[in-house]
């Protein structure tokens, strides 16, 4: 055996064993965060790792590590606990947690689209995370239907005969399609294939549901006689689809909903709509447009409209169906119902937002909406008001400060051509880069999301509750120097 692999074994045998990394200081703390079970799995991967590590490294291990510091047990033992604690870090970093979102995107996707409001938080916890009545009727002791508040508030609201929820808009299309024109034909035009993200995308869903697309017109005119043209004994339902993260302007037609759904009913087929972005109200006061109203779509004919719960509704994600009760019927009586349908933990925070519709108080309690509606001037107040009560609790601050005009956006897959003027606070330090500034916010209790605009750190207070605003003045006030 030569003397440098004599010494590697050696340093092998002074790693730590995984009871002894236990035992640690650091082991001891994170028991009762992880429980003894998984934490000894991670103390196995964090010494296996640290094991190979010192196989791969290409110092001679019988002096030191290769960064000059002389392997010993105690060493080889602070090294474990550091990996052990960062392994730990790293396992919680991906579980959910609550973020403040200063990026000025309302509905911003990655962080889970529209806040709930109060009463949808209050619902959820207090009525509907333990027993409830989910399918039990009070009044008679009996069976009850799943979600028969929340569905009697959609139709009101839509006013639409009937409605149905399910876990999602995705599945909502599927259901439509595969209960209706399964094995068919359903006629689309060219214009609305779109994809919403990266994982719905219109033909996809029509494909998993069996149904034959058939595609009329171009990207930016179609005809009603395109529809007309294509119309044969195998159709099943015309489908319009709103193109909800683009527009085509210029030169561009398509038929009004009316027409399609007077077609649609003289050849005795069904219309169906996805709205996408589920607009309840007329949102245009708060210069929001391009976005169909959900109710307007049921009193131009069309059969059958489904839209998202956590977009422009501001509720929780859900996929809503609107339309005739004959209709909703079938879906409802359809086996892929059970497996789409929603739990009871959504009904309760849709149920608390519909709720706010119904008593006209959405942009005082619906948090998207309420984001939506706060005018130029307000925000430029809000944000010259956070910085003089960060700069009377720190008047000397190495971070600068400034105010500028900018745009909010509403996000989610909604009113792309609709940007909110807004009034942004810029972060900057004289010594670090607005890279690894946004990474210190992102990494501060609780995270703070920004964004980076012209190679400055931005805040944009429209996304940033009123409550949530002390909060991020902490943040800021305790960023590393």
């Amino acid at each position: 055996m030569t003397t440098k692999t004599a010494s590697r074994n050696r340093v092998l045998r002074a790693l730590p064993s995984i009871d002894s990394l236990l035992r640690s200081e650091t082991g001891r703390n994170l028991t009762r965060a992880l429980g003894a079970e998984r934490l000894t799995k991670l103390a196995r991967k964090v010494t296996e790792e640290l094991r190979q590590d010192i196989l791969d490294r290409p110092a001679d291990p019988q002096t030191e590590n290769g960064d000059g510091e002389v392997y010993s047990r105690s060493v080889l033992l602070d090294e474990a606990e550091r990996r052990l604690a960062a392994a730990h870090h790293a396992e919680t970093a991906s579980a959910v947690r609550r973020v403040i979102n200063a990026t000025g995107v309302i509905l911003h996707t990655n962080l889970g689209r529209a806040p709930l409001s109060q009463a949808a938080r209050r619902s959820i916890a207090e009525e509907a995370s333990g027993y409830c009545n989910l399918e039990y009727d009070l009044a008679t002791g009996t069976r009850g239907r799943r979600g028969a508040r929340a569905e009697q508030l959609t139709a009101d609201l839509c006013g639409a005969e009937a409605s149905l929820i399910v876990n999602n808009c995705a599945a909502a299309a599927l259901l439509v399609l595969t209960t209706f024109a399964r094995d068919a034909d359903a006629i689309i035009s060219r214009g609305e294939l779109v994809e919403i993200g990266g994982d719905f995308r219109v033909p996809d869903v029509m494909a998993q549901s069996g149904t034959r697309m058939i595609e009329v017109g171009t990207t930016n005119r179609t005809r009603l006689a395109d529809y007309a043209k294509a119309i044969s004994d195998q159709t099943r339902l015309l489908m319009r689809v709103h193109t909800s993260n683009y527009r085509i302007v210029g030169f561009t037609k398509t038929p009004p909903t009316r027409e399609l759904a007077a077609l649609s009913h003289e050849n005795g087929l069904m219309l169906y709509e996805d709205a996408g972005s589920g607009a309840l109200i007329d949102l245009t006061q708060f210069g929001v447009t391009g976005e169909p109203i959900i109710s307007d779509s049921i009193k131009d004919g069309v059969d059958i409209v489904s839209f998202s719960g956590d977009k422009l509704l501001g509720g929780p994600q859900a996929g809503f169906l609107v339309g005739q009760s004959k209709i909703i019927e079938r879906m409802r009586n359809h086996p892929l119902y059970r497996a789409l349908r929603a739990d009871k933990l959504r009904l309760a925070a849709i149920e608390a937002t519909l709720e706010a519709y119904a008593r006209g108080v959405t942009v005082a309690e619906v948090p998207a909406l309420h984001a939506l509606a706060f005018s130029a001037d307000e925000l430029e107040s809000r944000a010259e008001k956070f910085i003089q009560r960060v700069s009377r609790q720190r008047p000397i601050h190495p971070f600068q400060l400034e105010l500028f005009a900018g745009s909010s956006a509403v996000g989610g897959g909604a009113a792309p051509t609709s940007p909110l003027p807004t009034t942004l606070i810029s972060l900057a330090h004289p010594e670090r880069t607005a890279n690894e500034i946004e990474a210190e916010l992102r990494r501060s209790t609780p995270p703070v999301i920004s964004r980076i605009e012209n190679d400055r750190v931005v805040l944009d207070l429209r996304t940033v509750s009123e409550w949530e605003e002390p909060q991020l003045e902490q943040v800021l006030l305790s960023l590393p120097t």
